[in-house]
């Protein structure tokens, strides 16, 4: 008599087609997610800075331009190396955006903010 397969996960039989590895979804996304836990806690909280950057922005840019000291962004927890993209203009200014709501640095700790426009390229 042939034994049959007990699933990875709960360790109940496993029914069906011969290379079934889980007995269920609910299983086969546990085993998933667990497999990728470790990668996901870091996309999640790279994802995390870059929502809460891009909100700190548009709270600071109600009307789509204006002028904001660097200090005012590190006192709201802006963190200025996660960003999502950069653009820089033809007479090099260099533009940081968290999805569509960007900052450029000016002289003196000041930050000009902005909002793109035309975002998906």
């Amino acid at each position: 008599m042939k034994s049959k397969k007990k699933c990875p996960i709960c360790g109940d039989a496993i029914q069906g087609r011969a290379d079934k590895k889980f007995c269920s979804d609910y299983c086969r996304t546990t085993a998933n997610n667990r497999l990728n836990s470790d990668a996901n806690n870091f996309v999640r909280n790279v994802n995390n800075i870059l929502r809460k950057n891009r909100r700190i922005l548009k709270a600071l840019n109600p009307k789509g331009k204006s002028k904001v000291h660097r200090d005012k962004l590190l006192e709201k927890g802006f963190k200025f190396s996660y960003y999502t993209n950069e653009y820089k203009t033809k007479n090099g200014n260099e533009y940081h955006f968290c999805y569509e709501q960007g900052y450029l640095e000016l002289d003196g700790d000041w930050y000009a903010l902005v909002i793109r426009q035309k975002y998906v390229e």
